[in-house]
Parts: structure tokens; sequence; C-alpha cells
């Protein structure tokens, strides 16, 4: 196992001794699993984890004054929505060895891809007082871990509707939309919404059994993603900005679909990729129906 090298004095890993994440779930708590196969962007997760920090040890050895304030955080990283935030933040004032419960949840619609889970003891404010060799910046870290989840589920990571499309200009027997706004540069989560038509019972009932879908369902929503990743792929080749050397904020729509045609796509340039569409549209169609494995529905 590596250890970081700081550029200030860092405690010894055993000031703190933290339990594995647990997922909460219904049923009770059961330890964190590689992955959750059946996931999808409506299931919130819930994880907590117990952590013993010896705080006289945490700051003697860190070379910090008696009483310094710490943070002990949970921050989180979705790679499939490339969204990241504070999960939890709890401030430590106290002296000899004290025990925090982190109890976090995690909406759906942020998650995606790999959930990365990184818990850390910092310094809680800088400290102009602090001898050189010792961490004097806010935010300095002085013990980490990390940890990581998997999410496997079938429906598009992105935020979806359930409406009635008699109600609106979509046709009424369509059986969904994916509705993208905004430029390149907007965020992603702002930009996407698949809109699902209650009407058609089919694809309404799939997504309702999308956190365990049978075989039925699983083709369903193999259909939705191949369709939405359509739609983004002839979003994207239609916006003249859309190249590989475009720097977009991460986050943002462009940097979204960039990360999507790297997948579908690895080594191949987003120019071929145009004038394929351009010259061959249907051998285009079937080359994306292949990258995105449309109707692989098997575990």
């Amino acid at each position: 196992m590596t250890r970081r090298v700081l550029p200030y004095r860092s405690p010894s890993e055993d000031i703190v001794v933290a339990s594995g994440w647990s997922l909460v779930t219904e049923d009770g708590e059961v330890p964190l699993p590689e992955s959750l196969p059946d996931w999808d962007y409506r299931m919130d997760i819930r994880l907590r984890r117990s952590v013993q920090v010896d705080l006289d040890e945490a700051r003697a050895q860190s070379g910090l004054p008696s009483g310094t304030a710490l943070v002990l955080a949970t921050v989180w990283t979705a790679t499939g929505s490339n969204l990241s935030g504070p999960a939890q933040r709890v401030r430590l004032t106290g002296s000899a060895t004290t025990t925090v419960v982190l109890d976090v949840t995690l909406s759906g619609a942020d998650l995606g891809g790999l959930l990365i889970l990184d818990t850390v003891l910092v310094l809680a404010e800088r400290r102009t007082d602090a001898r050189p060799s010792s961490p004097r910046r806010a935010g300095s870290i002085l013990w980490s871990r990390r940890e990581s989840l998997r999410l496997q589920g079938d429906a598009p990571q992105f935020p979806m509707a359930v409406i009635d499309f008699s109600r609106t200009s979509f046709p009424d027997d369509a059986a969904w939309h994916l509705q993208i706004s905004g430029g390149l540069a907007s965020a992603t989560m702002g930009s996407l919404l698949l809109l699902v038509n209650e009407r058609n019972l089919i694809t309404a009932g799939a997504f309702e059994n999308a956190g365990k879908p049978r075989l039925a369902d699983r083709i369903v929503l193999s259909a939705v993603y191949a369709d939405t990743a359509r739609t983004m792929v002839e979003h994207a080749l239609g916006t003249d900005e859309f190249a590989e050397d475009a720097d977009f904020p991460e986050g943002s729509l462009g940097a979204t679909l960039l990360s999507l045609f790297d997948r579908l796509f690895p080594g191949q340039s987003i120019n071929d990729l145009r004038l394929r569409r351009s010259q061959s549209p249907a051998l285009f169609a079937s080359d994306l129906q292949a990258a995105v494995k449309m109707f692989e529905v098997s575990r």
C-alpha cells in the first residue's frame, strides 16, 4: 500500500480507525458491495460508517497545538455524471478519542458510473501560528481513505419525468423523448431531460421496475438507452464546436458528450465519425447500434 508524501507533518494511519461503509437498505445494513447491478438513477444511496479519531495524537504527531479544530468529512465523486460534492462534514474540537458516525444519503439523479467515496481528516481553518513543518492551510489533509461502488443500472443516468404526452407538443403515441437544451458549456444535469409518456404502459412500466427489472423491462430499457445515445451523438455531431481539441468545463454537456464518444467509439476521431454519418448514414446507424450493445440484456 502506497502512502502519499505530504509537504508537512502528518499523523500515522492508526490515529483513525474506520469501519467499512455499510449500504443502508429497507431490510437493514449490508457491507458495501463492489457493485449494484440493478441500480438506476431514481435509487438514492444511503451509506453509513463509524470512525474513531484520536484527536490528541492527530494534533501532536502533526505538530499542531492542542485544541486545534479538525474536520472529518466525506466527499463523493460520480464518474457517470461528472459530478462531485461534500456528503457530510463534522467539526472536531474535543480531546482524547472521539467516535463519529457518518450517515450520508446521495441523490440517485446525481450519480452514475463509478461512485468514489473519500473520507478525510483535515485541518478546519488556517493556522497563522503553525510551525514551518506543520500543516497550516484550511483543508490540509491529515488522513484519508478511499472506497468505491460501481453503479451498473440499465436506465439512462440523467433526470427524467413521466408525463402525459397528449398534454404536450410531442406525438401522443411516442414512448419517450430526450430533451437537450443549452450549449455545450452548460451543466449536463440541467441540459438533459428524458421524458417518458405515461400513456405508453410498457415503457412507463419498465422504468417503474428499473430497480428490479424483468427481462421484458431490460429489453425496453436497452432500446431507450440506445435511442438516447443516438440522439446525444447526433446532437454532438451536428454542433461545429464539438471536437477533440475542445476544452469543455468539467460536468458540462460537452464534457459528457466527449466521454460518451470515448466510450462508444474508442480510438476513432470525431471528424471521421462526422464524415461517416454524412456519407453513409445507414452504416453509421449500424455502427452506433453495435456500440451501445442494443438488446444485450443478459447478466
